[in-house]
């Protein structure tokens, strides 16, 4: 093709693979939790849904639109879905920082899904 570089189509195309592992990630940690796998593709639903997944409450969302304390938010709720997956709170870490590593780990590794106590 004139005018596009090659070694830009080949970086749009990886960028596009790995945005696929990681819908295809995120709708697999959905149905393990026993929600529904498309909820993972929709946007704001999909953070709807891992606030159930990680035991926590609705209004959530509210603090996850405040700067800052959607960082300290984000922390705690992937430190939850680990925890409820039966892993740490380094892998917790590891959902928030490494995401495109982790998250393919939680759904195509052998962990399952323990619905966290009702408080």
């Amino acid at each position: 093709m004139k005018g596009i570089d090659k070694g830009v189509i080949a970086l749009a195309l990886a960028l596009a693979a790995l945005m696929v592992l990681l819908f295809v990630s995120l709708w697999r940690i959905h149905e393990k939790a026993g929600q529904p796998g498309w909820a993972a593709i929709i946007p704001i639903y999909n953070v709807v849904v891992l606030l159930r997944i990680a035991g926590k409450p609705l209004w959530w969302i509210i603090l996850l639109i405040i700067p800052l304390v959607n960082i300290i938010v984000w922390v705690i709720v992937s430190v939850a879905i680990a925890n409820n997956f039966g892993r740490g709170t380094l892998f917790g870490i590891g959902l928030l920082v490494l995401g495109i590593i982790f998250y393919p780990i939680l759904a195509f590794g052998d962990a399952t899904y323990q619905a966290p106590a009702a408080e």
